[in-house]
């Protein structure tokens, strides 16, 4: 049964449609990645969906009595309320009459027993007596630090909070519109765990592609104005996408070969009209109209780095480096060199010194400890996640031109109305004010402005927030082409293990190692974050809680005595059978995968029966997710036998 259905909804902005007669419906279960070019319409359809935006034309439904919960992108407040009372006001009209019924209760000079007795009814009647109990297993269940004040928790565990708060309604439909922003990976993880685990309807926007890849079964993408639905993951989508491209592509060149044909006919003269065909007039008529009316897609962004003279072999050398805040430590002290033409990647959770690390490199940091040998001829560009180079009032070309209208590229003048073309944005939309544009836009304004500046040792700090995938492919090109040094924060895997060639891991308590290859190559050599009660707060423990931790630490060493070794967990019969027959039902399922894909590569599969692909696709997608757990339950039994 539908949970949710859009019925012949339009929305539209200007001349061009945002949506236009879009239909589709979804159900429990499923996972919907929405996706698209920047502008498409994506955020606009949730607010559609959720209530906040009331379309031009068309129908939402959803299902009687089913509860809507949105993640707003923007963070909560730091505020000093507890997580508890932030969480507790996710219950809507639940928190609402049990905070006035303790309230009233605590009022002993004035008489409200009637007002109480209503309360009480209501209470009944939407079950909310339990709001407590509910509040304390989605604490537990998230891992929540419950009394502690939102003031006192970083960027990543405010999100998480704000995830607890849309979940304790018990929704039935979950609205995300870019859930990773800003998160770090630690955090984007333990996301993905958790929305895999909700049982209803999920909406998501994010460019972020690992945690698409990991978290979507179906796809609906917004493409000018049309919606395109499809059930299976992203890397089948794809392909299926590619292939109606192609056929859309074909379609077009015979229908501007017929136009052609047409308008040459028209033109014959005296000799035409003499035979015209009214009809065929009027057809013309309609084909003119039919290409008018046709939204081309928008093209890519092209960009290009200038690359100034080459620096000196050494960039940067750090001798025994170390460096700390008050008593937390930022970076234990180390060596390490950055030679010309390095990609590297800084990962780790926020706060734990990726910042203070390229401080230190460029000079505007003295570190506590060591010394920093800066390299010859650098010339540095910087990409600021925080967009704090760009004026607000300012239009587009004022900010990339700074004030001049001819800017030089690569030795050649060019105009900048021109040059912003490369960056998608035509002479009218250049003309806008920064705070009249999306996230995405402003990113690329950004990557505009960084690439008019000869550089050599370039350094983005989370380039990646907001851009549409195309974009984000094109910027992945360039860099990999870049052939000067390249420093990247970044919290998105797929691009990490994309471009860079080296990270630099921030490990915890200011451990810092390098290693050969992206983020994956980095799990494969066991690398690891943090443990989460070393990186829930950005702040220093306060003194209490520093008071307790040594209390009980000095308590434990008094009674500290040598455990015995556990003997390993024996399994029981009927789970140790289960365990001894999964390698075989791993291999059967890796192989029925295999066959799948082998049909699915194949060029003629798509120009089949369209209810075969999606059945196939579909299947392709349900085997793979048995196949994850699979694999997760033998892990997990590996481990119960290992003890």
């Amino acid at each position: 049964m539908s949970l949710l259905s859009l019925e012949q909804i339009s929305v539209a902005f200007g001349h061009n449609p945002l949506l236009s007669k879009i239909s589709f419906s979804a159900e429990a279960g499923e996972r919907v990645a929405i996706i698209g070019r920047n502008g498409a319409g994506k955020s606009t359809l949730l607010k559609v969906i959720s209530g906040e935006q009331v379309p031009d034309e068309g129908v939402v439904r959803i299902e009687g009595g089913m509860k809507v919960a949105q993640l707003p992108q923007e963070l909560p407040d730091a505020n000093e309320k507890t997580v508890r009372e932030v969480v507790s006001e996710g219950a809507g009209e639940a928190h609402s009459l049990m905070t006035r019924y303790f309230k009233l209760l605590e009022d002993f000079e004035n008489d409200h027993s009637n007002e109480l007795s209503d309360i009480q009814t209501e209470l009944d009647r939407i079950q909310g007596w339990d709001l407590e109990q509910r509040v304390n297993h989605m604490v537990q269940r998230l891992a929540l630090p419950a009394d502690k004040l939102m003031s006192e928790l970083s960027g990543g565990w405010r999100r998480r909070v704000i995830l607890a708060q849309a979940l304790i309604s018990n929704p039935d439909v979950l609205l995300l519109d870019e859930p990773t922003n800003h998160l770090d990976v630690p955090t984007i993880e333990w996301m993905e765990q958790q929305l895999q685990q909700f049982r209803g309807l999920i909406l998501f926007i994010t460019h972020d592609r690992r945690f698409l890849e990991k978290l979507a079964n179906r796809i609906i993408e917004l493409d000018r104005g049309n919606l395109i639905s499809f059930s299976g993951n992203i890397t089948a989508f794809l392909a299926f996408k590619e292939k109606m491209l192609e056929e859309e592509e074909r379609a077009n060149a015979l229908f501007d070969k017929r136009l052609a044909e047409e308008e040459v006919w028209i033109r014959q003269g005296i000799k035409a009209r003499r035979t015209r065909n009214e009809g065929r007039v009027r057809a013309l008529k309609a084909l003119r109209e039919e290409r008018s009316e046709r939204i081309n897609r928008q093209g890519n962004a092209k960009m290009a780095i200038e690359t100034k003279e080459k620096s000196g072999k050494l960039v940067a050398e750090f001798t025994q480096v170390g460096h700390s805040f008050e008593d937390k430590v930022i970076l234990q002290p180390m060596d390490f060199i950055v030679n010309r033409g390095d990609r590297i990647g800084l990962i780790g959770p926020n706060g734990c010194g990726k910042s203070t690390f390229l401080k230190i490199l460029l000079g505007n940091l003295e570190p506590q400890t060591g010394t920093v040998r800066q390299g010859t001829k650098l010339n540095v560009a910087y990409f600021d996640q925080l967009r704090e180079q760009l004026d607000p009032e300012k239009t587009v070309a004022e900010n990339v031109g700074e004030g001049k209208d001819v800017i030089e590229i690569n030795g050649q003048n060019k105009h900048v109305i021109g040059y912003l073309g490369d960056f998608l944005f035509p002479p009218e939309r250049a003309r806008t004010p920064i705070k009249a544009l999306s996230g995405g836009e402003r990113n690329r304004v950004l990557l505009a402005k960084l690439f008019t500046k000869p550089a050599n040792l370039l350094i983005m700090d989370e380039p990646t927030n907001d851009l549409d995938v195309e974009t984000l492919e094109l910027l992945e090109e360039l860099l990999m082409n870049y052939d000067g040094t390249l420093l990247l924060v970044s919290h998105d895997r797929s691009f990490l293990d994309n471009v860079v060639t080296s990270v630099i891991a921030f490990e915890g308590e200011g451990r810092v190692k390098e290693y050969v290859g992206g983020y994956q190559d980095w799990i494969r050599q066991g690398g690891k974050f943090p443990t989460e009660s070393t990186s829930q707060t950005d702040d220093v423990p306060s003194k209490k809680e520093k008071a307790k931790v040594e209390a009980s630490n000095a308590e434990q060493a008094n009674q500290k005595t040598p455990e015995p070794a556990k003997p390993k967990a024996k399994l029981s019969y009927k789970i140790q059978r289960e365990f001894d027959e999964m390698p075989a039902t791993i291999a059967k399922l890796e192989e029925e995968i295999a066959a799948l894909h082998v049909t699915t590569s194949s060029p003629e599969f798509y120009t089949g029966d369209a209810e075969n692909v999606q059945k196939t696709l579909a299947k392709l997608a349900h085997k793979e997710e048995e196949l994850e757990t699979t694999m997760e339950r033998w892990l997990e039994l590996e481990e119960m036998q290992n003890g």
